[in-house]
């Protein structure tokens, strides 16, 4: 299995900046797609960001956020540190929440597949 742990969360006054960080553990299987959710107190959990792998032979890939946090947030990936970053920028009081990092592996030959997840860190914004 896939160990992810989370670091990073705080509290931050309105228009302040945190950058979240997740580290997996090494595995022999690829871990194809990373991404950050969040939770807030009566919610469900929502979609982030997330960075996938779109072209493995060229090494390409891709991010995709939440329209919500669009233009403020940056998902990152370090590969030789298997670790995935949230540079979050601008924060508003409405992105308060528990935050997860989330991998995923595809099913290939030797490999079984799955899906992870960390325990979350807690972002709280004020106003």
């Amino acid at each position: 299995q896939v160990q992810l742990v989370e670091s990073g969360g705080g509290l931050v006054q309105a228009g302040g900046s945190l950058r979240l960080s997740c580290a997996a553990s090494r595995s022999i299987c690829s871990i194809n797609a990373m991404g950050w959710y969040r939770q807030a107190p009566g919610k469900q959990r929502e979609l982030v960001a997330t960075i996938t792998t779109t072209n493995i032979r060229a090494n390409i890939r891709a991010t995709a956020y939440a329209d919500s946090v669009k233009g403020r947030f940056t998902i990152s990936r370090d590969n030789a540190k298997n670790t995935v970053y949230l540079q979050m920028n601008s924060l508003k009081p409405e992105d308060t929440a528990v935050y997860y990092c989330n991998a995923v592996q595809l099913a290939v030959p030797g490999c079984p597949g799955g899906d992870y997840w960390g325990r979350g860190t807690q972002v709280t914004v004020s106003s």
